[in-house]
């Protein structure tokens, strides 16, 4: 890890944030170009890392993220120079950035990478955890160990993934919705996999068995993990990983409380024998002790360092907002990964969401925008962004999410075909006039190479009706 002692330093490109984001972006920048210095500033010793990078189709993609100490990047890229030091402070005018060291960076180009913290239905209260990143999963699964019950608040990624993953602990499950899971799957997918919750679970895989990388020996926190969070595409699933290596516990009690709307009021009292730690009382008039409270309600981008002074379009989200090349309203500063907003009109099959997936896209893209810029090269708009695709899992079910899964942006101007055989698979289709919108895949259907093109090409599907998702017909051979 570099770690310069003139107080001013000057390079052509710099990078701020170790996430996903912000190392892919560095990544290509150096390989790029050989001959030139990156820095790549990340105010934590570790940085995330894509392994396992695998193109399942156009747009779909599978890969692991592993976190490493600093010196594996540096050691691969010679011309990259890591600093562990975090941003305080950017003079976008002066193309300078001031950081807690107190070094002063010029860079001919800037991206912010700097990604999103959780967004707590209360601070500084130490019963309320929010999960991001590593640290925060580790410090969860060390107060589940002795926790007898918890109370989750939120209906995304992260709460589908813990409740279904704690064990030997009791869960209350509070969603403002009428189902769960509704960032990412409907009302009838809901249904599909909720029975999961109540059934055995699969025996759990062996624990990850990469090397794992501390900075301190003496420091480090005993968590029994055996090896490097290693993770699918989706920040929650490092959970999987974390809590593998927690005791096997038969109990596993979930109760899910619908349509709470708000969080009224959360009372700390004096622990004594018989008394929880923490009290949540909802909106619906009950009230439930527990030892902590997981908030996982969402995130908000870490855009504090970089504003002041400065003249950035915010979008609506609080993210920096960037233009069809990751560029933002400051010139020769980009942004890339949860940190921004695509602010360009979007492709008919494609919208932003906060995921590892498009996390390394818009990083990966944002460093072929700021070379082409160095160069005088024309660059236009990946074919990334032409569909939202991505893959993960929930409740154990292999789930595949395409364009406008949701039915997003299209009013009552769609219609829906459904497909489903209790706890093998769950299939819907979003069709506008005959043409395929989007769809969700759950379970092993080995549909999404073949939706992923009706929904590029747009073909007129209206002659099929109905029978688009019969079972007996072998869909991909016909369309193929």
């Amino acid at each position: 890890m570099a770690t310069a002692s003139q107080s001013e330093v000057q390079f052509r490109f710099v990078v701020a944030g170790g996430g996903i984001a912000g190392v892919t972006c560095a990544q290509q920048l150096a390989s790029q170009f050989p001959s030139l210095d990156i820095v790549l500033l990340t105010a934590a010793p570790m940085v995330k890392t894509v392994s396992n990078f695998r193109q399942v189709s156009k747009t779909l993609e599978d890969f692991e993220v592993e976190e490493q100490p600093s010196s594996v990047l540096e050691e691969k890229y010679p011309n990259l120079k890591v600093i562990q030091s975090a941003v305080t402070v950017l003079h976008a005018k002066q193309h300078t950035l001031l950081t807690e060291n107190g070094q002063v960076f010029h860079y001919e180009k800037l991206c912010v990478c700097t990604g999103a913290r959780p967004k707590l239905i209360i601070q500084d209260n130490p019963h309320v955890l929010g999960i991001r990143d590593t640290d925060s999963a580790q410090e969860f699964q060390k107060r589940l160990s002795s926790a007898k019950r918890i109370v989750v608040v939120g209906n995304g990624g992260i709460a589908l993934e813990l409740v279904y993953e704690v064990e030997g602990c009791e869960v209350i499950w509070a969603v403002k919705d009428k189902a769960i899971g509704n960032a990412f799957i409907d009302a009838g997918a809901a249904q599909f996999i909720i029975p999961s919750l109540e059934a055995e679970k699969p025996k759990k895989a062996l624990p990850c068995k990469r090397t794992r990388y501390t900075t301190d020996k003496d420091t480090a926190p005993n968590t029994g993990i055996s090896g490097i969070v290693d993770c699918r595409s989706s920040p929650w699933t490092l959970l999987m990983c974390l809590m593998s290596s927690l005791p096997s516990q038969v109990s596993h009690r979930v109760h899910v409380e619908y349509e709470f709307l708000l969080l009224l009021k959360i009372a700390v009292f004096p622990f004594s024998t018989g008394v929880w730690p923490i009290y949540a009382q909802l909106s619906n008039g009950k009230t439930y002790g527990c030892d902590f409270i997981v908030s996982a309600t969402g995130v908000v981008p870490n855009t504090e360092p970089f504003l002041h002074g400065n003249n950035f379009d915010l979008a609506e989200d609080h993210g920096l907002k960037v233009d069809e090349h990751m560029q933002t309203s400051e010139p020769d500063v980009y942004a890339a990964g949860d940190v921004c907003t695509a602010g360009w009109e979007p492709s008919a099959f494609w919208q932003q969401m906060r995921l590892w997936t498009q996390a390394r896209q818009m990083g990966w893209y944002a460093a072929r925008s700021m070379a082409a810029d160095i160069l005088g090269e024309a660059i236009e708009l990946d074919f990334c962004f032409e569909l939202f695709s991505h893959i993960t899992k929930f409740f154990n079910y292999k789930v595949v999410l395409l364009g406008k899964f949701n039915a997003q942006g299209l009013g009552q101007d769609h219609e829906l075909l459904v497909r489903c055989t209790k706890g093998l698979e769950y299939v819907k289709v979003v069709l506008r006039g005959g043409r395929m919108m989007g769809a969700i895949l759950i379970g092993e259907t080995d549909l999404e190479e073949t939706f992923e093109n009706l929904i590029l090409n747009q073909m007129d599907l209206s002659p099929y009706g109905q029978e688009l998702l019969n079972p007996n017909i072998d869909i991909e051979d016909y369309f193929d």
